[in-house]
């Protein structure tokens, strides 16, 4: 008589199961959908989230649609959702929406974790058309040269700052927070935009601190493809392309530290810091211990080691850092 081992079938089983899952698992980045960019908030007020993504997207666990996620609230008092816009294998685009406190985990994506998307240059605005937003908002009759903030004395080039908040097409309030520096402390500050004409003439526009601008007379305003003619007309505008009519003010330009986003936290728990990054930048340079009095003395995530992410620019050229806690933060 043939006697079987009981275990011998207990093997077989897991050996199925695990056969089964492992193709799974690799097959999780091979969604059908390849992202090409990501926007919260509503209709009114979002920003783009979508390097905020590709963060999230490297734990490969789903996450929970939230302002401490993304570390912003675009639109307060109002609910808001994540937009993916996304291409499929027919080459169309769709748009997923995922409302406040609902659950996004990645599976119909490809290349979810390895975070290799996004690259593509889209920007459809909150409607996700290609290549702009509706109703011709992008072809205004001015085309930017080059943006500058602050006084006749002291100012600073922005127009890669503006280029950023341009593509969040929203309103801009015109303060130091925004441009994340005060190039002249106690003073009336001024955006002055450089822009040329159909006709090819330049012209300046002037807004004053405290007010908006929305950039409707601006063409590719959202595109952002714009302020990379060579032109550096100074504060008055009166130098040429090329030119340097403010003695020091390229050599300000070329080292300004601008801090454009800071996010604290750990697991999808996240808070804004932004605004107190920028408050202990001296002498153009920052130095801080990353811990809990980035926010106040919270802590988004108890229990768990939590991380900075930083995106920073300097001399208008945009980088990244990431810091664990306990560990110290230095920039430039």
């Amino acid at each position: 008589m043939l006697f079987r081992n009981p275990l011998h079938g207990l093997w077989a089983v897991l050996l199925l199961f695990f056969g089964l899952i492992a193709p799974a698992a690799a097959q999780r980045d091979e969604g059908a959908y390849q992202i090409l960019s990501a926007s919260y908030g509503t209709a009114e007020r979002s920003v783009d989230v979508t390097d905020r993504l590709k963060q999230l997207a490297r734990s490969d666990q789903a996450f929970r649609v939230s302002n401490e996620v993304f570390g912003t609230d675009p639109d307060r008092g109002r609910t808001k959702a994540l937009r993916i816009y996304a291409r499929g294998p027919d080459g169309a685009t769709r748009t997923f929406e995922y409302r406040e406190d609902s659950t996004v985990d990645g599976a119909q994506f490809v290349g979810w974790r390895g975070g290799n998307w996004g690259q593509g240059g889209h920007n459809g605005g909150w409607q996700g058309n290609e290549g702009g937003n509706n109703n011709g908002r992008d072809d205004g009759e001015l085309r930017i040269l080059q943006a500058i903030y602050g006084t006749p004395e002291r100012h600073v080039d922005v127009t890669q700052r503006l280029r950023e908040l341009a593509r969040n097409d929203r309103a801009i309030p015109l303060t130091n927070d925004t441009f994340g520096v005060d190039p002249h402390p106690r003073k009336t500050k001024t955006l002055r935009i450089y822009v040329r004409t159909r006709d090819g003439q330049t012209q300046m526009l002037e807004y004053a601190e405290g007010k908006t601008i929305d950039g409707a007379r601006f063409s590719g305003w959202g595109g952002g493809n714009w302020g990379r003619d060579g032109w550096n007309g100074g504060w008055n505008g009166a130098g040429n392309q090329g030119g340097n009519p403010q003695g020091d003010y390229r050599e300000q330009q070329r080292y300004q530290l601008v801090i454009l986003n800071g996010s604290y936290g750990a697991d999808g728990r996240m808070v804004d810091v932004t605004g107190r990054l920028r408050s202990i930048i001296q002498d153009n340079s920052l130095a801080v211990r990353v811990t809990n009095e980035l926010c106040g003395g919270c802590d988004p995530a108890p229990r768990v080691t939590k991380m900075l992410w930083v995106t920073y620019s300097v001399g208008g050229r945009e980088q990244r850092a990431n810091v664990r806690e306990g560990d110290n933060l230095i920039l430039p």
